[in-house]
């Protein structure tokens, strides 16, 4: 069964009050995957990409853009079949913007269940406004 601990980081910094939180949920399909039946990295970087975004636009209350993958490590490989839990955690908020951590996991193997880490990525997002302008978080998006 996937590990909901709230505050599992591995050596991440999280800000406080801001826990390590179960944002996707999703299983590859076959055509998200190569040759050999392995899944695409492209194709898990933009979960990765997608999962990441969920709580600064919650934070933010507003549009974000993604504007730097900090770090993105494939642990194991991830095949037609797993079950993928992404997890997200604040590390940072800026003025503009918020850096946010992210874990993969693959829930494998339905006769003899396991999960494995996968994939961990850092990404920093902007708050823009209506134009693509950075715009400010704000006082009470900052405290959230």
């Amino acid at each position: 069964m996937p590990n909901d601990q709230p505050n599992k980081t591995d050596g991440i910094q999280a800000l406080p009050g801001h826990q390590r939180e179960l944002v996707l949920r999703v299983m590859p399909m076959p055509a998200d995957a190569n040759a050999n039946g392995d899944i695409f990295g492209g194709w898990i970087m933009a979960q990765v990409d997608l999962a990441a975004s969920v709580l600064p636009a919650r934070i933010s209350r507003g549009r974000v853009t993604t504007v730097a993958v900090n770090e993105f490590i494939f642990k194991q490989p991830v095949t037609v079949g797993d079950l993928l839990s992404f997890y997200a955690q604040v590390t940072r908020i800026g003025r503009t913007s918020i850096t946010v951590h992210v874990d993969v996991e693959a829930e494998r193997n339905p006769a003899a269940p396991e999960v494995v880490k996968v994939t961990q990525a850092n990404l920093t997002f902007v708050a823009i406004d209506a134009t693509g302008k950075p715009r400010p978080f704000g006082a009470a998006a900052a405290a959230a």
